[in-house]
């Protein structure tokens, strides 16, 4: 097993993927549950959004129409296949979404695609990289559910709940709100268009928006190096960016006031968003969770680095080191519902720029979990 080298897991998930979660799953949050549940029907807002039994039997137990109470955990997973594609995939993002308690703080954990886990069914491999757990079957139901099993296997967490996005659904939501700002720290150059886009703050359409956030090899300045946003580091971060982006220009248009507009994003998604909230009313669980933050979500990448194990690359956490401590600590938060005071004690591995407030989590003690905010005239942190 190889030594580690450099963090490769705060932002390992895809921004679209990222972005459909939250902008997708917790658009409706965003518009207030009160609203929603006053001013547009059951039938309304069910039909924007598929639903379908994703967890089958690895999903927590629940009565039909039970209370929806707090904490609650749900698996998200991104592939840039279509959902109705059919045939076997693979994920690129793996997501557990925690919902707190009061159902009032969500944090999000990105667990590496290429993390190497043992598979308990054994299919494809008894042990493997994460994303190849989702290649169980040509049945994306029975691929959830395999991956969700896996991921148990390692965490010890088991679900409420899940969704399964893909990549068109966040070209819709882009061109539904129009354009979002993105603020490259230095000029970048595509190399999909040739097109050039300079340093700083502006407004980008649907396709340029893509076209940068897509970029990776441009990242290749000396400042990028010295500040560890280099290659898929600079990419991963401008994926960060647009999320918050997409999340602020939907506020600003008014998709979190006015609940006819929220269903008209949700609606957007088309067939590239698909949830499963089981025994759950959807609206009832909008309306339980309308006290969420967006603008607060935790974003956490799973403790673990880069390594290789007999010539193949992985993303492993490693056995006897500062990684296994923290990961193991992770899994426990997630459980006990002590997430929040995970972070301001592990704040290395938030790939946010959102943070606990860790002097009233710890009653007094402090971490530093926010880093530097940079000078590119952006307000996102660096990984």
């Amino acid at each position: 097993m190889g030594n580690p080298r450099k963090h490769a897991a705060k932002a390992t998930s895809p921004w679209w993927a990222k972005a459909m979660v939250i902008s997708g799953s917790m658009v409706m949050v965003v518009a207030g549950g009160g609203a929603v549940a006053a001013q547009v029907s059951l039938n309304l807002v069910n039909n924007s959004v598929n639903q379908e039994d994703l967890l089958g039997d690895q999903r927590v137990e629940t009565e039909e129409g039970a209370a929806i109470e707090g904490p609650m955990n749900f698996l998200v997973l991104g592939t840039d296949e279509r959902v109705d594609a059919g045939g076997e995939a693979r994920t690129d993002a793996n997501i557990i979404v925690h919902v707190n308690a009061d159902l009032t703080q969500v944090s999000m954990i990105s667990l590496p695609r290429d993390l190497l886990v043992d598979v308990p069914s054994g299919v494809p491999a008894e042990q493997t990289k994460l994303t190849e757990a989702f290649a169980y079957s040509e049945d994306w139901g029975e691929s959830f559910q395999n991956t969700a099993e896996t991921i148990t296997e390692l965490t010890g967490i088991q679900f409420d709940g899940g969704a399964i996005a893909n990549f068109e659904g966040f070209l819709d939501m882009v061109d539904e709100l129009g354009s979002i700002e993105l603020c490259p720290w230095h000029e970048i150059t595509s190399i999909h268009t040739d097109k050039t886009f300079p340093a700083g703050c502006a407004e980008y359409d649907k396709k340029d928006a893509l076209d940068l956030v897509r970029q990776r090899y441009g990242w290749d300045w000396d400042e990028d190096y010295a500040n560890g946003t280099w290659g898929d580091f600079g990419r991963q971060k401008m994926q960060q960016q647009a999320i918050k982006k997409i999340l602020e220009r939907a506020k600003e248009n008014g998709y979190a006031t006015n609940p006819a507009k929220a269903v008209e994003l949700l609606g957007s998604f088309g067939d590239a968003l698909t949830v499963d909230v089981g025994g759950y009313n959807l609206v009832d669980m909008i309306t339980q969770m309308r006290d969420i933050d967006p603008n607060e979500i935790l974003s956490i990448g799973t403790p673990s680095s880069e390594g290789s194990i007999n010539g193949t690359s992985y993303v492993l956490i490693h056995e006897g080191t500062d990684e296994e401590v923290a990961s193991e600590a992770l899994w426990e938060a997630i459980a006990t519902d002590t997430v929040e005071q995970w972070a301001c004690e592990h704040p290395d591995w938030l790939s946010g720029d959102s943070a606990p407030d860790c002097t009233a989590v710890t009653g007094g003690a402090t971490a530093d979990a926010t880093a530097e905010t940079p000078t590119d005239g952006s307000s996102e942190t660096a990984d």
